[in-house]
């Protein structure tokens, strides 16, 4: 029996709908956890993901690329859901338009201090210069941040998983920092989690407020932009 079914799952392994197939439902199996504890941010789907898809992975020696096969067509859907975001900034325009200075300013104030915090307590703790410049773009986008990466000198792959870990920490726990911060603002909320926790935070800021999730949408679009522009020019002048 057990030959049988490790046969089966080779034959399912070889075709590129299982790694599809795997990612929906693991991010199914998350949501519907999220729900069931009220939303609350420590109950990630997106981590649940990981964590599943992770772990059947290792459990079926299933290799990477093999899983990729059929999870690309997932990756491929990032760029629209991005784009997507514009209908929640289009139905909060005269808040943004009202704020823009603000936001132009925060959000160049926050791409800098994200770079330079992460950079800066890796280098004290002995990163080499690949793992800084892999860690630089960490608050951008995954698409955004692993072309920085490979621009200035990093390692894509390592950027990437380091995006998903700032996004996943952002939605988690930005929600009782900025209460502790006392914070109250939404459009100030959505601008921060915006910043620091890309796509997965704005979509924990959707979920808590219209505005919060506009306002995020706005800041990790123009976070990309800054941080696309700055960071090779930052990265030439400090690490040559």
């Amino acid at each position: 029996m057990t030959s049988e079914l490790r046969a089966i799952w080779v034959y399912l392994a070889a075709s590129p709908l299982l790694g599809l197939t795997a990612t929906l439902v693991a991010y199914q199996a998350g949501y519907w956890l999220y729900r069931k504890s009220g939303h609350h941010p420590l109950v990630n789907p997106v981590l649940i993901a990981v964590v599943a898809l992770v772990a059947m992975l290792k459990l079926t020696g299933t290799d990477y690329r093999t899983y990729f096969d059929g999870a690309q067509f997932v990756h491929f859907l990032l760029g629209p859901a991005t784009v997507a975001l514009a209908v929640p900034l289009y139905q909060q325009l005269r808040q943004l338009q009202r704020s823009l200075v603000a936001v132009l300013v925060a959000v160049t104030a926050g791409s800098l201090t994200a770079a330079a915090s992460a950079v800066g307590i890796a280098w004290l703790l002995g990163a080499s210069r690949e793992t800084l410049l892999s860690l630089a773009p960490k608050s951008v986008t995954t698409p955004i941040a692993m072309g920085i990466a490979e621009q200035i000198g990093g390692l894509p792959s390592l950027t990437a998983v380091l995006v998903i870990l700032t996004g996943m920490t952002g939605a988690m726990l930005a929600t009782w920092t900025l209460n502790l911060l006392r914070i109250g603002d939404w459009r100030a909320r959505g601008l921060a989690v915006g910043v620091a926790a890309h796509g997965i935070g704005t979509a924990r800021a959707i979920l808590v407020h219209p505005v919060a999730g506009a306002f995020a949408g706005l800041a990790m679009g123009l976070n990309g932009v800054a941080t696309a522009l700055l960071l090779p020019l930052l990265a030439r002048w400090i690490f040559g």
